[in-house]
């Protein structure tokens, strides 16, 4: 699979269900091809499930405080940072563009929040751009996500931020059932309870039976929100 993270019971499924026992994880993005860390046959289920290993031969990984160059100490999250011969130029015909993310030095700002162990082993958590910030607490898509995964009837679930007039965002959740199961609104509220924070929750649960995609395949996230806000106004209204 490509374009997207790997759901942890999703490679937990592949290496259970399909044998495929020598799975590996890597990370990577176009501006950095084809991939910056990777994780080895050998390596612990654990670490081949939850990261995207370690960075490659002659490639540079740091996790930064976003908006800065300083590095965060190992085990705290920041901004995924790589440097090395497979970092683009450039974006072409684009200099500003370009400047927003490609440090002088060579440094690329992949846009991608990310935690790194004491043994070099990364973790993505999720995107920047994505962070939910609910009454001033932040909150990663990707966190809720990776929990609902593990509802036996979940197939796939997107989360994402909606504007609130009193929070200024709330969590929704966009749900793919798996076939011939069933979840309600409730359901899924409940199974949240006492297991994750209570902000973190989903004040607004949708059920889809497909995802707004890209022609490579990613979800566009944006156009839930799109239909989420649109939702709302309609309830408003």
């Amino acid at each position: 699979m490509a374009g997207s993270n790997c759901p942890i019971e999703v490679m937990k499924g592949v290496v259970d269900k399909m044998g495929l026992r020598e799975m590996t994880i890597a990370y990577g993005q176009t501006e950095a091809s084809p991939v910056c860390t990777q994780t080895q046959v050998d390596d612990p289920l654990q670490l081949r499930v939850e990261t995207v290993g370690r960075a490659l031969a002659n490639v540079e990984v740091k996790i930064v405080q976003p908006g800065t160059e300083e590095e965060v100490p190992r085990g705290e999250q920041g901004e995924f940072c790589t440097r090395g011969y497979h970092v683009m130029r450039g974006y072409y015909n684009n200099q500003e563009a370009t400047d927003a993310v490609l440090q002088p030095d060579g440094w690329l700002h992949t846009g991608d929040l990310a935690v790194m162990d004491d043994n070099g082993y990364c973790k993505i958590t999720g995107r920047l751009k994505d962070m939910i910030i609910r009454g001033g607490e932040n909150i990663y898509p990707r966190e809720i996500e990776e929990f609902l995964y593990t509802h036996p009837a979940i197939q796939d679930v997107q989360v994402v931020g909606v504007p609130d007039e009193k929070y200024g965002e709330v969590v929704s959740a966009w749900v793919l059932l798996k076939p011939h199961t069933s979840l309600t609104e409730d359901e899924l509220k409940s199974y949240c309870f006492n297991k994750i924070s209570r902000f973190k929750v989903p004040r607004d649960v949708y059920f889809v039976d497909e995802y707004p995609m890209t022609a490579s395949g990613k979800i566009q996230k944006y156009k839930l929100r799109e239909q989420a806000i649109a939702k709302s106004q309609e309830q408003k209204s």
